[in-house]
């Protein structure tokens, strides 16, 4: 797998963003309460990886609505703060 492969999607809760708006280069920014909405437009036949602020429950709860779609979805433990210096 390489990385150009992937698709990253940022969900962080609007405040956990607005504390930290630096996101992973690439990356879709999208709300996970409209999780719903945009899901559809993931394709199938990619990884996605998400990730949170922290990698707790809100990106947990997107990768189980993902997965439940067909979705090949994955996160990053730890969310975004453990990928800080």
């Amino acid at each position: 797998m390489q990385l150009k492969d992937v698709i990253i999607v940022d969900v962080r809760r609007e405040a956990d963003f607005a504390a930290g708006p630096q996101m992973i280069e690439g990356a879709l920014r999208k709300q996970p309460e409209a999780v719903e909405e945009w899901a559809g437009e993931l394709p199938k036949d990619r990884d996605v990886v998400i990730y949170c602020a922290r990698g707790g429950s809100v990106s947990n709860s997107v990768l189980d609505n993902l997965l439940s779609k067909g979705i090949r979805a994955r996160l990053i433990e730890g969310g975004i703060e453990a990928m800080k210096p």
